[in-house]
């Protein structure tokens, strides 16, 4: 399958904005199941300084803001070729290695709610026993929009028993993670059906099982990734894999708004 996706982020400023930076992590990843066919981010009100590739291997673009600027646009536009692996992403790659994936962080510190999930798992190898972790995540925490905060852990999603597609994943992270197998966050693009047009990007995980290599698993929609999942970035949690992340001088009374296209071709 061949998906195309434009990605507008538009900040807008009552104050003119001093200086600020920030680091995108929008270029999807080449691996076996998925080709960049090609892929460009054009600024306005600002200017990319470096693109490099972080420790994940994402791709990062880092962008500076024009002096006093009161509007920043950022729009990506790329084309995606893709291969339906029922999730099978393969073997790990550094420069990170495996054993960082078992370390809890802060979002993904397993505690009293991770752990009584974990305990209700049952099945004979590792990807029975993740298939059966998807499966009661989701029955123990709903998938709802509008309940969770961008800030929550796994823990306070558990506890809330409602959550989001990011939720899901650090909750699913968290408790792959307890019963010792490296897991990692993954935020990226999903092509749904009948709707084009996206309010947000998707985000769901990757575990790694032994003799497949890192498997992706998304909760919120009770499947492993197909041909319609494009991977952008990966990391230990959402904030190594955000779509923007960045600080400023200046620029108080932001308003944002983000528009996402992602359509068949």
């Amino acid at each position: 399958m061949r998906l195309k996706i434009t990605h507008t982020t538009r900040y807008i400023f009552d104050d003119p904005v001093i200086y600020g930076l920030q680091q995108l992590r929008k270029t999807p990843k080449n691996s076996h199941q998925q080709t960049v066919l090609y892929w460009t981010t054009v600024v306005e009100g600002g200017r990319k300084e470096v693109t490099f590739e972080d420790h994940h291997n994402n791709t990062v673009d880092l962008i500076s803001f024009e002096k006093e600027v009161t509007e920043l646009v950022v729009q990506c536009t790329g084309e995606v070729q893709l291969e339906d692996t029922n999730g099978v992403v393969g073997l790990h790659r550094g420069p990170a290695p495996l054993w960082l994936f078992r370390r809890a962080t802060k979002r993904t510190k397993p505690g009293q709610g991770c752990r009584g999930i974990v305990r209700l798992v049952e099945g004979e190898g590792e990807l029975d026993r993740l298939h059966a972790l998807s499966g009661i995540i989701l029955e123990k925490v709903p998938y709802k929009v509008g309940v969770s905060h961008a800030g929550w852990t796994a823990e306070e999603a558990v506890a809330e028993g409602a959550g989001v597609c990011q939720d899901h994943a650090h909750i699913f992270v968290a408790c792959a993670r307890e019963m010792g197998i490296p897991a990692r966050y993954v935020s990226g693009y999903l092509m749904m059906d009948g709707l084009t047009q996206q309010e947000a990007s998707h985000a769901w995980a990757e575990a790694y099982v032994e003799g497949l290599g890192w498997v992706g698993f998304d909760v919120s929609n009770e499947i492993c990734p197909d041909e319609r999942y494009v991977r952008v970035a990966t990391g230990l949690d959402y904030d190594e894999a955000a779509p923007v992340r960045g600080s400023r001088q200046g620029g108080s009374g932001e308003a944002l708004s983000v528009q996402i296209e992602v359509a068949q071709q």
